[in-house]
Protein backbone atom coordinates (compact mmCIF):
# COMPACT_ATOMS: atom_id res chain seq x y z
CA UNK A 1 0.00 0.00 0.00
CA UNK A 2 2.71 2.69 0.55
CA UNK A 3 3.94 2.44 -2.77
CA UNK A 4 0.82 2.98 -4.36
CA UNK A 5 0.49 6.52 -5.74
CA UNK A 6 -3.05 5.88 -7.69
CA UNK A 7 -5.73 2.96 -7.44
CA UNK A 8 -5.06 1.97 -10.36
CA UNK A 9 -1.64 0.62 -8.51
CA UNK A 10 -3.18 -1.48 -6.12
CA UNK A 11 -3.06 -5.52 -7.03
CA UNK A 12 -6.76 -5.26 -5.10
CA UNK A 13 -8.26 -3.07 -7.87
CA UNK A 14 -6.08 -4.66 -10.66
CA UNK A 15 -8.18 -7.82 -9.81
CA UNK A 16 -11.57 -6.40 -9.38
CA UNK A 17 -11.31 -4.35 -12.67
CA UNK A 18 -10.29 -7.77 -14.86
CA UNK A 19 -12.89 -9.35 -13.27
CA UNK A 20 -14.99 -7.06 -14.32
CA UNK A 21 -14.09 -7.07 -17.74
CA UNK A 22 -14.51 -10.60 -17.91
CA UNK A 23 -18.30 -10.25 -16.46
CA UNK A 24 -19.08 -8.10 -19.34
CA UNK A 25 -17.69 -10.59 -21.74
CA UNK A 26 -19.45 -13.09 -20.24
CA UNK A 27 -23.26 -11.19 -20.47
CA UNK A 28 -22.14 -10.28 -24.02
CA UNK A 29 -23.00 -13.62 -25.24
CA UNK A 30 -26.36 -14.18 -26.52
CA UNK A 31 -27.30 -17.82 -24.39
CA UNK A 32 -26.38 -15.15 -21.23
CA UNK A 33 -28.09 -11.91 -22.85
CA UNK A 34 -31.32 -12.81 -23.45
CA UNK A 35 -31.41 -13.21 -19.27
CA UNK A 36 -31.47 -9.56 -18.97
CA UNK A 37 -32.20 -9.37 -15.14
CA UNK A 38 -29.61 -11.63 -14.64
CA UNK A 39 -26.68 -9.68 -16.68
CA UNK A 40 -28.26 -6.52 -14.79
CA UNK A 41 -27.47 -8.42 -11.48
CA UNK A 42 -23.85 -9.75 -12.35
CA UNK A 43 -22.48 -6.85 -13.91
CA UNK A 44 -23.53 -4.61 -11.19
CA UNK A 45 -21.78 -6.49 -8.80
CA UNK A 46 -18.92 -7.20 -10.38
CA UNK A 47 -18.52 -3.13 -11.51
CA UNK A 48 -19.18 -1.83 -8.10
CA UNK A 49 -15.75 -3.72 -6.47
CA UNK A 50 -13.31 -1.69 -8.45
CA UNK A 51 -15.26 1.35 -8.24
CA UNK A 52 -15.15 1.47 -3.86
CA UNK A 53 -11.52 0.70 -4.52
CA UNK A 54 -10.99 3.66 -6.50
CA UNK A 55 -13.08 5.71 -4.00
CA UNK A 56 -11.85 4.52 -1.05
CA UNK A 57 -8.77 4.99 -2.22
CA UNK A 58 -9.40 8.77 -2.19
CA UNK A 59 -10.72 9.36 1.26
CA UNK A 60 -7.04 9.80 2.61
CA UNK A 61 -8.70 8.38 5.62
CA UNK A 62 -7.46 4.34 6.72
CA UNK A 63 -10.77 3.83 8.43
CA UNK A 64 -12.90 5.60 5.35
CA UNK A 65 -11.27 3.75 2.76
CA UNK A 66 -11.88 0.09 4.63
CA UNK A 67 -15.56 1.05 4.73
CA UNK A 68 -15.20 1.17 1.24
CA UNK A 69 -13.05 -2.21 0.72
CA UNK A 70 -15.40 -4.08 2.81
CA UNK A 71 -18.24 -2.84 0.83
CA UNK A 72 -16.18 -4.11 -2.38
CA UNK A 73 -15.47 -7.38 -0.76
CA UNK A 74 -19.11 -7.64 -0.33
CA UNK A 75 -19.94 -7.66 -4.01
CA UNK A 76 -17.05 -9.68 -4.71
CA UNK A 77 -18.79 -12.53 -2.80
CA UNK A 78 -22.07 -11.09 -4.76
CA UNK A 79 -20.02 -11.81 -8.10
CA UNK A 80 -19.21 -15.09 -7.19
CA UNK A 81 -22.55 -15.85 -6.00
CA UNK A 82 -23.71 -15.14 -9.65
CA UNK A 83 -20.72 -17.15 -11.06
CA UNK A 84 -22.29 -20.56 -9.50
CA UNK A 85 -25.76 -19.28 -10.60
CA UNK A 86 -24.42 -18.66 -14.46
CA UNK A 87 -22.90 -22.15 -14.16
CA UNK A 88 -25.88 -23.88 -12.83
CA UNK A 89 -27.57 -22.32 -15.30
CA UNK A 90 -25.43 -23.45 -18.00
CA UNK A 91 -24.74 -20.27 -19.26
CA UNK A 92 -20.58 -21.10 -18.64
CA UNK A 93 -18.60 -24.20 -19.17
CA UNK A 94 -16.80 -25.58 -15.60
CA UNK A 95 -13.95 -24.14 -17.15
CA UNK A 96 -14.99 -20.67 -17.62
CA UNK A 97 -16.67 -20.93 -14.35
CA UNK A 98 -13.50 -22.12 -12.70
CA UNK A 99 -11.35 -19.11 -14.42
CA UNK A 100 -14.10 -16.56 -12.91
CA UNK A 101 -14.17 -17.74 -9.60
CA UNK A 102 -10.25 -18.10 -9.08
CA UNK A 103 -10.51 -14.70 -10.14
CA UNK A 104 -12.92 -13.59 -7.87
CA UNK A 105 -10.78 -15.53 -5.47
CA UNK A 106 -7.66 -13.81 -5.69
CA UNK A 107 -9.13 -10.40 -6.05
CA UNK A 108 -11.25 -10.99 -2.87
CA UNK A 109 -8.12 -12.44 -1.20
CA UNK A 110 -6.30 -8.94 -2.40
CA UNK A 111 -8.64 -6.55 -0.65
CA UNK A 112 -9.01 -9.03 2.79
CA UNK A 113 -5.04 -8.23 2.79
CA UNK A 114 -5.39 -4.80 2.23
CA UNK A 115 -7.83 -4.76 4.73
CA UNK A 116 -6.03 -5.96 7.28
CA UNK A 117 -2.93 -3.49 6.51
CA UNK A 118 -5.17 -0.31 6.90
CA UNK A 119 -6.51 -1.55 10.11
CA UNK A 120 -2.56 -2.29 11.36
CA UNK A 121 -2.37 1.76 10.71
CA UNK A 122 -4.75 2.56 13.47
CA UNK A 123 -6.60 5.37 12.38
CA UNK A 124 -2.97 7.36 11.23
CA UNK A 125 -3.04 7.76 7.55
CA UNK A 126 -0.14 5.84 5.68
CA UNK A 127 3.14 7.58 4.87
CA UNK A 128 2.92 9.87 1.76
CA UNK A 129 -1.09 9.80 1.97
CA UNK A 130 -0.69 13.68 2.69
CA UNK A 131 0.77 14.37 -0.29
CA UNK A 132 -1.25 15.45 -3.42
CA UNK A 133 -1.69 13.11 -6.24
CA UNK A 134 0.86 13.24 -8.80
CA UNK A 135 0.35 13.90 -12.43
CA UNK A 136 -2.67 11.35 -13.63
CA UNK A 137 -2.39 11.06 -17.09
CA UNK A 138 -1.78 7.18 -18.27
Amino acid sequence: MAGARRFEDLLAWQLASELSEDVSTLTAKPRVARDRKFCEQIEAAAASPPANIAEGFGRFSPREFARFLRIARGSLLETRNHVLKAKANGYITEAESAGLLRLQSRATGAVTRLLRYLDSCKGKAPAGWDRPEPNLEP
